[in-house]
């Protein structure tokens, strides 16, 4: 008999990371519960987009496992991280739409290169996930031909084209204003709900993601300062959630980077 899947699509044991002699991640445990919008959030730094990057293989943790869907991605060669990457949909900061192609060809790319449907299937999957993110009649258009807001739309909507059970957004609400922002937020809520997929967003965009998330993860120091619905986090006495959450010049996260003290660059007179 099939045991039951696991409440959690992804789990971090124990996970620690770095670049060369800074250590990004220290020990850091969290799941990721399946079908729900999970949100990693903290200042710059902290380690979320590498997170990412090593939930999709492309860097290996120093230490620890990160699961996903009980499997260890950590040891994988290249055709199991291919396999369990078609399982996965990444929206990249800006979007990150391929110029040359027309938006029909940029969300029917992941189709092309990983399925062996016929393009007239291709092409009914693409219109739908167009129709999905309200752009079916953008389909031939070029990416230099539509805004902000929409690019973002396209890679979400190429994001989703394979069904993924896990997508992953990596600051989708940066440079958008703020209907644009609204309508990425909502889309992204809305996609996670009715494809019943799996959703991890970082972002800096406090109100939007709070909103939107079930699940708070906040990165600090290489260590989980905060983790709770938005609400618990919203109530967390870390001063450094306070700051974050609360967009305080002042507090553990300093203005100044550490350095010599002005006395000893400029002389006593300054002190």
């Amino acid at each position: 008999m099939t045991p039951p899947p696991s409440a959690a699509l992804v789990e971090c044991r124990h996970l620690s990371f770095g670049y060369g002699d800074r250590l990004v991640l220290d020990d850091v445990s969290f799941t990721i519960p399946r079908g729900k919008v999970t949100a990693l959030m903290g200042a710059s730094g902290g380690g979320k987009t590498t997170t990412l990057r090593l939930l999709g293989g492309q860097v290996r943790a120093t230490g620890g496992q990160i699961l996903f869907d009980g499997e260890d991605i950590g040891p994988m060669g290249q055709d199991d991280l291919y396999r369990i990457r078609r399982r996965m949909g990444m929206l990249f900061q800006f979007g990150a739409l391929f110029a040359d192609m027309s938006v029909f060809d940029n969300v029917a790319f992941p189709l092309r290169e990983h399925t062996d449907l016929a393009e007239h299937l291709i092409r009914d999957i693409v219109l739908m996930k167009l129709q999905a993110v309200g752009l079916r009649g953008a389909r031939d258009l070029m990416p230099s031909e539509i805004s902000g807001g929409m690019n973002r739309r396209v890679a979400l909507a190429r994001a989703i084209a394979l069904d993924p059970d896990l997508v992953m957004y990596d600051e989708p609400f940066s440079g958008l204003d703020p209907i644009s922002l609204g309508t990425a937020a909502r889309l992204i809520r809305q996609l996670n709900d009715a494809l019943g997929i799996t959703s991890l967003v970082v972002s800096h965009e406090i109100p939007e993601t709070f909103h939107m998330a079930d699940q708070i993860i906040v990165l600090a120091n290489g260590k989980i300062a905060a983790q709770g619905t938005p609400d618990e986090v919203r109530r967390s006495d870390n001063p450094l959630v306070k700051q974050f959450v609360n967009a305080e010049a002042d507090g553990p996260v300093r203005f100044h980077y550490p350095g010599p003290s002005v006395a000893e660059d400029f002389g006593q007179g300054l002190a």
